[in-house]
């Protein structure tokens, strides 16, 4: 099946939620979506969060934290900023691409014990799988 939708996460670093969402995207997706994430900026790749996703099976070990480029806004049907970093920064979209926003926290500041830490992870993480549920639905039908 031809993917029919192009989805690109943004956030300040690519490094965890969008990170995230394009693992969900691409597993949730299965195939009918083209599923890109990027970055204002280009942190790297936390190492908890492909932690926490392998937990769920679903492998981000080999995606690329990359930068939001004009080429990726222009191939983009939905723009998902998923911090208020990267919504308030957000370049302008070109005309017709829909954009949504989700004010996720960032694990990546989590304080505490590592079990405190693995647990906010294990919290973003599925609130983002289940926001990506619900995109794909309303995307996808």
């Amino acid at each position: 099946m031809k993917p029919t939708r192009t989805i690109l996460f943004l956030c300040t670093g690519n490094s965890c939620r969008s990170q995230m969402a394009e693992g969900f995207a691409r597993v949730l997706g299965d195939g009918q979506v083209v599923v890109q994430s990027a970055g204002i900026e280009a942190h790297g790749k936390n190492p908890r969060a492909i932690a926490a996703m392998a937990e769920v099976d679903v492998d981000i070990s080999e995606q690329e934290s990359t930068t939001v480029t004009d080429a990726m806004l222009q191939a983009a049907d939905v723009v998902v900023t998923v911090c208020g970093h990267a919504d308030e920064h957000c370049p302008v979209l070109p005309p017709g691409v829909r954009r949504a926003h989700w004010p996720l926290p960032d694990p990546a500041r989590a304080t505490g014990t590592e079990d405190e830490i693995a647990a906010t992870f294990r919290c973003v993480r599925d609130d983002i799988r289940e926001r990506v549920r619900a995109l794909l639905q309303e995307e996808l039908g």
